[in-house]
């Protein structure tokens, strides 16, 4: 945090406390203070870290491919395309795919990830096959369903040099938006791979 930020979250917590006391009394106080505190705290949780994401270079000296599956690889051309990358440069490259959960809005509400878990899952057995078929071995993990969260986190412990996107063209508003997000912020190299639904 910047260091001007302290003074002025405290400011923006004090001053309508004052005001509130001083002009309605100890209720009016306690009310504009508490109001103060919950906007600041609204604010702060809707804040994301805006940071670069993952390490420029990988330091083993290995290339490391990072493959993030909005969608299952059995497509032609992308399963091509990610051989190609992998196989590229001085030996082929060490390839992990990510199968982040998507989780829809009654499921996360009662608590019940399991479905979302089981097509992540399924998406990886496709994939990891897929790729294996082409010459190329993976390995898979499920990831968070925040696409760029599950993305940080990967790349905290494989320090890929290139993110691969594996997605359909312009199915959803959050994912482009997400990806757009991976785009501006991520230190190795970026692609969308777009394939037909």
């Amino acid at each position: 945090m910047a260091p001007w930020k302290l003074p002025l979250a405290v400011v923006a917590i004090a001053v309508p406390i004052i005001f509130g006391f001083y002009i309605g009394g100890p209720g009016v106080g306690l009310a504009v203070g508490a109001l103060a505190v919950a906007v600041l705290v609204f604010v702060a949780v809707r804040l994301r870290p805006r940071g670069a994401i993952g390490a420029a270079v990988p330091e083993d000296g290995r290339r490391h491919l990072l493959v993030v599956l909005g969608r299952p690889l059995e497509d032609r051309e992308a399963i091509d395309a990610i051989a190609a990358a992998a196989a590229g440069g001085e030996g082929p490259a060490q390839t992990l795919l990510l199968s982040p959960v998507n989780v829809g809005f009654l499921d996360r509400w009662a608590s019940d990830l399991e479905g979302a878990r089981r097509e992540a899952q399924r998406r990886l057995v496709l994939s990891v096959a897929s790729l294996a078929k082409a010459g190329v071995a993976a390995e898979g993990r499920v990831g968070d369903e925040d696409l760029v969260q599950a993305v940080e986190d990967q790349l905290g412990s494989f320090p890929a040099d290139e993110v691969i996107l594996v997605e359909t063209a312009g199915k959803d508003p959050a994912a482009v938006a997400a990806a757009e997000e991976l785009r501006e912020r991520l230190r190795p190299r970026f692609r969308r791979l777009q394939v037909r639904s």
